[in-house]
């Protein structure tokens, strides 16, 4: 229990007891003003019925309140909710976006690396053409010279000795 329902029902304990403990006074008719004329009734009662409706009345007013404040609650839960509900979806929409653009960068740059792949390919199989034809020449170059040389020899040996150089 509240604190605050405990001290209301500990006051309405407290006025019960008053109210009992003083109930011969309270009933004791008086004479009473009511601007244009006056009456003869208890004006404890009367005074106890104006408690009683003020009471009412603060407890009516207490609902009331308390209502309205649980109806505004029960709206923003609602509205937080559709907000939230829009977030999520922003938010998917975002990594999905995300997503194919992350696909589409990857798909591009894995079309790039084939194609350097392919780019590299060809250029070494350049250099290994240009390498065979390079070594084809001094191939043909040096068989030139190795044939040259034996033309030399063989020359030589009828004629000269070939280290006397003559």
């Amino acid at each position: 229990m509240k604190l605050r329902t405990l001290l209301l029902l500990l006051l309405l304990l407290a006025i019960t007891l008053f109210v009992a403990l003083n109930w011969p006074v309270i009933i004791a008719p008086t004479t009473l003003s009511l601007l244009v004329t006056t009456v003869e009734a208890p004006l404890g009662l009367i005074m106890l019925g104006m408690l009683v409706l003020l009471t009412g009345a603060f407890a009516v007013f207490a609902g009331v309140h308390q209502t309205s404040i649980l109806l505004e609650a029960r709206q923003q839960a609602k509205e937080l909710q559709a907000q939230r509900k829009l977030a999520d979806q922003a938010e998917a929409s975002r990594i999905t976006e995300l997503h194919q653009l992350l696909t589409a960068t990857l798909q591009k740059l894995d079309q790039q690396a084939q194609e350097n792949r392919l780019a590299t390919h060809a250029r070494i199989d350049a250099l290994e053409q240009s390498l065979r034809a390079a070594l084809s020449q001094e191939t043909t170059t040096l068989s030139a010279y190795i044939g040259e040389l034996e033309d030399r020899l063989e020359r030589g040996t009828a004629g000269s000795h070939p280290l006397r150089g003559g």
